[in-house]
């Protein structure tokens, strides 16, 4: 019996968009994850439950069409600090591996002090949500920085903070009136698309983003914000020509050993525009002016 045929590129890009898009804002929760002296403030991160990776999974592909299997182990006889105590304990291990026919399986491990509460459930989650980022699927959240707010007396948020509009799915920027839905231009459509190949997918799928409130090309609210993409796509690809440039003026060995030194294959790798701009200025500082 042969193999079912992988899904066309055309296919695999629509799903990628639709696995990208990000969570309903009613489905974010947020995480104290350190406090200031006095408990008054602390540091908050969002996540999301892994029913709500589950729910996505489901819609694109039915809960037959995806799977995943965990391996568990144990790591004993390690010492953990706790408010300056030492003791004893053990760590749980886990890895996920998540199977998308026609699509493709990842990894993902997690881990969690075995002496802590649900210690099996959470490295499982976190193992689970890893292996859904290497798919797309919550890897934005990553993105977003930490927080400071007031915490009450039980050391939750008293007020949490506002998602930023990339980290909204494009209904909800409509509905709440972030973003007017207008006419399009498909040229302009093509134009961004093509641009994917050139940059790589991690920083052609931030700029859409960012720029343009989207994952999907074609999902971008109007020719507006179509215009603010192709402006930080060709911005990104100057970046990319002064790369060029250096490397044509002093040897591809410096951005050899910098690509070595951040554990790329290649620039088109660069997983983000912070990414891109440590690169131009490592490169464009290490060498003489005049060079350049």
């Amino acid at each position: 019996m042969s193999a079912p045929r992988k899904f066309s590129a055309t296919e695999q890009r629509r799903l990628y968009a639709l696995l990208e898009t990000p969570f309903s804002p009613a489905e974010i929760k947020w995480r104290v994850v350190c406090k200031g002296q006095r408990g008054r403030r602390g540091k908050v991160l969002p996540y999301a439950d892994p029913r709500v990776y589950t729910d996505r999974l489901n819609q694109l592909f039915t809960p037959s069409g995806w799977s995943r299997t965990y391996n568990m182990a144990a790591l004993p006889n390690v010492v953990r600090e706790i408010h300056g105590r030492e003791f004893v304990t053990g760590k749980v291990l886990m890895s996920c591996v998540l199977t998308i026919p026609r699509l493709g399986s990842h990894t993902g491990t997690g881990e969690e002090w075995a002496d802590s509460e649900m210690a099996v459930t959470s490295a499982e989650a976190q193992a689970f949500k890893r292996a859904c980022a290497c798919f797309g699927l919550g890897r934005y959240l990553y993105r977003i920085s930490e927080r400071w707010v007031d915490l009450d007396r039980r050391g939750a948020p008293k007020r949490l903070p506002a998602l930023p509009h990339w980290a909204l799915p494009p209904d909800v920027l409509i509905e709440h009136g972030a973003e007017p839905k207008g006419p399009i231009d498909p040229k302009l459509t093509g134009k961004i698309e093509a641009f994917r190949a050139v940059l790589g997918s991690g920083i052609y799928t931030e700029i859409l983003s960012r720029a343009g409130f989207s994952h999907d090309a074609r999902m971008i609210p109007n020719a507006n914000r179509q215009k603010d993409v192709l402006r930080w796509m060709e911005a990104a690809i100057r970046g990319y020509q002064r790369i060029e440039r250096v490397s044509s003026a002093a040897g591809t060995h410096q951005v050899e050993a910098l690509l070595d030194h951040l554990k790329l294959a290649s620039i088109q790798e660069l997983p983000s525009l912070d990414a891109l701009r440590f690169v131009v200025d490592t490169l464009e500082s290490s060498i003489p002016q005049t060079a350049a």
